[in-house]
C-alpha cells in the first residue's frame, strides 16, 4: 500500500508537471503565418533579385588544388609545418582581344587588325604564399602583333610583336604565416611581401600602372583608437630596374633608375583616404636623368558619398627636384550621381586642372596623368585608338557623361561622353590649342566567356588641319 500511493503521487506531479511546461511553450510561441488565396511563393522569391547559384568558370588549365571549391579535400603536406599547410595548385588563364579599327591621328589614318594575348601562370603554394607569372607574347613594349590593311602606307603590311619574356614574375606570401609554420607556434602578426618583377597599381592605376622589378612589404590591418582611424595600413616599395617614366628617364630607359616609396589607406572622416610618396633616383648619366638626381612624387585622394546624393574622389599630384622639367602637380576631381538606379544608370563629372608638367611615378604604357578622367582620355592600348591630351599641363577641362547597364543580367552598357582639355599656356608639353571630344561605347556580354565592345570617338583639335576620330570593334575571350 505504501509503495503503490507513493507512485501514483509521483504520476500525479508528473502530469502535473507537464500540463506546466506545455502552458509555458504555448506563450513562448507565436502564431504561425497566415497566407490567403493569393499568396504567392515565388514572388517572395523574386524580391531578393532573383538571386541564384552561378557556375564560376574554370581556367583551362588546373592542376592539383582548385581555388573556390567545395567538398571533401585530401589531407594536406606539412613540409612547411602544420600551422602552414601545403595546399599545391596550378592555374593558368587569362584572355586574348582582337580589334579591327580605322583610325585618324594627328592627321595619320589607318585601318587594322591588331591582337593581344595575356596570359597569367599562377602556382598557388600555401594559404597565403604563391608565385604568379604574367605573359603578353604577342606585344612587344607597347607595340601589338597588327594587319594594316588601309590608310597611310600601311597597306596590306603584317606586323609581328612577339616577346615572350615575363612581363610580371614575383613570389609574394605572409611572413606571419611562414614564421607561425616554421616555429610550430602563431606568429601573432601579419607581414604580407611581395619580392620579383611585380605590379604597381596605385590610385586607381593614375599615380602607379606599371610593373617594377623589387619588393614590397604591407603593414596591414591596424587602428588608432587615439586618433580615430578605425582601419589603416602602410606599405613600403622599392625597385631597382623595370622603372617606366617616359618625362624623367626618357622613354626607353627603364633601367636607368631606382624607386622609393610609401603609401598608405585610411578610413577616416565618414570616407577613405589614400595618399603616397615616392623618389625616383638616376643611376647613370644615360637618357634625361642624372647619375644621383632625385625625383619626388606625391599624391593624396580623399573619397566619400554626400547626402546619399553624389560620390567624390578628389586626387591631387605633385612631382618636384632638381632636374629639368621635373615639376608639376594637377588635381583630379570625380563625381558621379547617385540616381534612382545606382547600379544601372551613372551620370559622371570628372574635372582636372594642371601646371607645369605633373605626371605619374610609373607607367609601362606611357600615358598621362588624365587617363583615368574620361573614355576620350584613354587609348586602347590595341589599335593606337586617338585621345585627347592626357598630360595635364597648363590646362584644365574634364568629361561629362552617363554609363547605363540594362539587359538579361545586366549584361549590355552603354557610354556616352564628351570632354574637353583647355590649355591656359603653350609649354611645349601639353595640348598647344582647345581640344573637344564626343565618345561613345557599348558592349555585351555575349556569354561568360565572350565580350564584345564597341568605340567611337571624333575629337576637335584646334592647332590641328584636321579632326581626330576612330571607330573600332573589339572581341575578347576569356579563358
Amino acid at each position: 500500500m505504501y509503495v503503490g500511493a507513493k507512485n501514483k503521487a509521483a504520476d500525479n506531479t508528473s502530469d502535473a508537471t507537464a500540463r506546466t511546461r506545455s502552458a509555458g511553450k504555448d506563450d513562448l510561441f507565436l502564431p504561425g503565418p497566415q497566407y490567403d488565396e493569393n499568396y504567392n511563393a515565388q514572388g517572395n522569391l523574386d524580391i531578393y533579385g532573383k538571386k541564384r547559384e552561378v557556375e564560376a568558370p574554370r581556367p583551362p588549365v588546373e592542376l592539383g588544388r582548385q581555388q573556390y571549391t567545395s567538398g571533401s579535400y585530401e589531407p594536406s603536406s606539412t613540409i612547411f609545418g602544420e600551422l602552414n599547410p601545403l595546399l599545391p595548385g596550378l592555374a593558368i588563364y587569362g584572355d586574348w582581344r582582337t580589334a579591327v579599327a580605322y583610325n585618324q591621328n594627328d592627321g595619320k589614318d589607318i585601318a587594322q587588325i591588331a591582337t593581344r594575348l595575356n596570359i597569367d601562370i599562377d602556382l598557388k603554394l600555401t594559404g597565403t604564399e604563391r608565385i604568379h607569372a604574367f605573359f603578353t607574347p604577342l606585344q612587344k613594349n607597347a607595340q601589338f602583333t597588327r594587319y594594316e590593311f588601309g590608310g597611310g602606307a600601311g597597306d596590306g603590311r603584317f606586323t609581328d610583336e612577339f616577346d615572350f619574356n615575363p612581363q610580371t614574375l614575383f613570389f609574394e606570401g605572409d611572413l606571419g604565416s611562414i614564421v607561425s609554420g616554421f616555429s610550430g607556434n602563431e606568429a601573432g602578426f601579419d607581414l604580407p611581401f611581395t619580392v620579383g618583377l611585380f605590379p604597381l597599381f596605385l590610385q586607381n592605376g593614375i599615380w602607379a600602372n606599371d610593373a617594377i622589378l623589387g619588393g614590397a612589404v604591407t603593414i596591414p590591418a591596424k587602428n588608432s583608437a587615439k586618433l580615430g582611424l578605425p582601419n589603416y595600413d602602410i606599405t613600403f616599395f622599392a625597385a631597382f630596374d623595370n622603372v617606366d617614366n617616359a618625362g624623367i628617364l626618357g622613354p626607353a630607359n627603364n633601367s636607368n633608375a631606382n624607386i622609393f616609396g610609401v603609401t598608405t589607406f585610411i578610413d577616416a572622416f565618414g570616407g577613405y583616404i589614400e595618399a603616397g610618396y615616392a623618389a625616383i633616383q638616376g643611376k647613370d648619366d644615360v637618357g634625361l636623368a642624372e647619375d644621383g638626381q632625385v625625383t619626388h612624387f606625391l599624391t593624396a585622394a580623399y573619397s566619400r558619398r554626400y547626402a546619399n546624393t553624389i560620390s567624390n574622389s578628389t586626387r591631387f599630384f605633385a612631382n618636384f627636384g632638381d632636374g629639368k622639367d621635373d615639376e608639376g602637380y594637377a588635381i583630379i576631381s570625380e563625381n558621379s550621381l547617385i540616381t534612382g538606379g545606382p547600379s544601372t544608370l551613372v551620370p559622371y563629372a570628372n574635372f582636372f586642372v594642371g601646371f607645369d608638367r605633373p605626371q605619374p611615378l610609373v607607367d609601362g604604357n606611357g600615358a598621362g596623368i588624365l587617363k583615368n578622367v574620361g573614355i576620350n582620355f584613354e587609348t586602347d592600348a590595341l589599335t593606337g585608338y586617338p585621345k585627347l591630351d592626357d598630360t595635364a599641363s597648363n590646362a584644365y577641362g574634364g568629361a561629362i557623361g552617363l554609363i547605363y547597364l540594362f539587359g538579361a543580367d545586366l549584361g549590355q552598357q552603354l557610354v556616352f561622353e564628351v570632354a574637353t582639355v583647355q590649355p591656359f599656356e603653350d609649354d611645349g608639353v601639353g595640348a598647344k590649342e582647345a581640344q573637344y571630344a564626343f565618345g561613345i561605347r557599348y558592349q555585351i556580354a555575349l556569354t561568360r566567356a565572350w565580350l564584345l565592345r564597341a568605340d567611337a570617338t571624333y575629337q576637335i583639335k584646334e592647332d590641328q588641319d584636321e579632326n581626330d576620330f576612330g571607330v573600332r570593334m573589339e572581341l575578347r575571350r576569356k579563358f
